[in-house]
């Protein structure tokens, strides 16, 4: 479970080599196809408990989805998760999209309500034959196949939909109740900000895992607008480390790497013990990442 460890009776925390897992997203051509299968081929063998495989707005990747997923279960030995949203599909649609996951094997869903078909920021409308939210989607997937683990996503500063905190945790409490076992946080950059959100969590009686969302930002810019639509706050000391780096990838990687990897050991020094790396279908950074944290392929591990 992810949670804050206690102390050992000298004032430190026990270090235990800290579980992983791997987003990916289906890709769109052959070249990033190739670019995709050499990122999962060099991240296999760190062994994540399991790699998911994101689903486009409105279902608009749910082929490229499937067939991703199908292809991690064929030639790897990878636990692919699938993501599903609610939006733009009746329930009868939605549920033969998760027994035909089903059939091949896939016990593993991410449930989503996913953004409003207008984009992030447009009034958000279900289908008038469809799941209502990700709750009553959580609820369905178990209703139909109960051996399926489902994940939910997490708000370490509230969704931006929320008016409030206690609204956010009671709509993460409702899809707990309907039977989801782990939630994954949106990304956040201040580690107090998780710490903060779990003690809320942990307050209302909620006791499955919130794992750390964790997104290396490769292109500060493009990461940044992606994050903050999300209501993900960048601070000041953040961007101030990329600033001048808009032309240099090269330093803007090493930088990107420093600040990720700094985040994730204080985490791990505090207790936290399984992270969920967004990783952009890139290798380099998290590969990195998570051999700081003393993650070797193949299962050996030292202690960072």
């Amino acid at each position: 479970m992810t949670e804050v460890a206690p102390p050992t009776p000298d004032g430190h925390r026990a270090f235990k080599t800290p579980d992983i897992s791997f987003e990916f997203f289906p890709p769109k051509t052959e070249e990033m196809e190739r670019s995709l299968w050499e990122t999962i081929k060099r991240l296999a063998p760190l062994s994540p408990n399991f790699v998911s495989v994101t689903y486009g707005a409105g279902g608009s990747t749910r082929e490229r989805t499937h067939s991703t997923i199908a292809r991690i279960l064929a030639e790897t030995d990878l636990l692919p998760a699938a993501h599903l949203t609610c939006v733009g599909a009746a329930r009868g649609e939605i549920d033969e999209i998760v027994g035909r996951y089903h059939e091949v094997g896939v016990r593993h869903i991410v449930a989503l309500r996913g953004d409003p078909p207008g984009g992030i920021g447009t009034p958000y409308s279900t289908h008038p034959d469809g799941y209502r939210s990700s709750a009553e989607l959580v609820a369905g997937i178990k209703r139909q196949h109960g051996d399926v683990e489902v994940s939910v996503s997490a708000y370490p500063e509230k969704h931006p939909e929320s008016p409030d905190f206690d609204a956010d945790i009671d709509f993460l409490k409702a899809k707990v109740d309907a039977g989801a076992t782990r939630a994954i946080t949106q990304v956040f950059f201040d580690n107090d900000i998780y710490f903060r959100y779990l003690d809320r969590v942990r307050a209302r009686g909620i006791d499955i895992p919130i794992v750390p969302g964790i997104m290396p930002m490769h292109n500060f810019k493009q990461a940044r607008n992606f994050v903050t639509r999300a209501g993900t706050s960048v601070p000041d000391w953040l961007a101030e480390k990329f600033e001048g780096l808009d032309d240099d990838p090269e330093t803007r990687k090493l930088v990107a790497a420093t600040v990720a990897a700094g985040q994730v050991q204080k985490l791990a020094k505090n207790g936290v013990d399984t992270f969920h790396f967004y990783t952009m279908n890139r290798a380099d950074l998290v590969f990195a990442i998570s051999h700081l944290l003393g993650i070797r392929p193949n299962g050996a591990q030292k202690a960072a």
